[in-house]
């Protein structure tokens, strides 16, 4: 079932690439959908390898569990402190919640819930094209 769980993120990123020309109207909009369009990018691939992690049974998944939210964790704290538009900043507040929530349930050994981080990516790729 990964792929259902990273399939809004995706969808955004592609709505990214048919909105992105339009947006060139003005160099600020071209400009905040460029780094939406970026963030976007980052963060799906940042999902789609929590996702992968925790449907892996291999005997290193904790491993790459704990590597791939780091990982998601690291570039949300980039974007955050990198973008201007509160919209955006708060959408990444809102996948840094639920990155939270993923980890806290890994730590009390219980399989985490992956659909609202998804969705919570799908809600930055709307918040970049809207």
């Amino acid at each position: 079932m990964p792929s259902s769980i990273a399939r809004p993120a995706a969808l955004a990123v592609a709505g990214l690439i048919i909105i992105l020309p339009l947006s060139a109207v003005s160099c600020s909009a071209a400009q905040k959908a460029l780094d939406c369009g970026t963030t976007a990018a980052r963060v799906t691939a940042d999902i789609a390898d929590v996702t992968s992690a925790y449907g892996s049974t291999s005997n290193d998944s904790g491993t790459a569990q704990g590597k791939a939210l780091q990982k998601l964790r690291t570039d949300l704290d980039q974007l955050g402190r990198n973008s201007k538009n509160t919209d955006v900043v708060k959408a990444v507040n809102d996948l840094r919640t639920q990155a939270d929530k993923v980890q806290q349930a890994a730590d009390r050994k219980e399989a985490p819930d992956l659909k609202p981080l998804a969705d919570a990516a799908g809600n930055l790729g709307s918040v970049c094209t809207g």
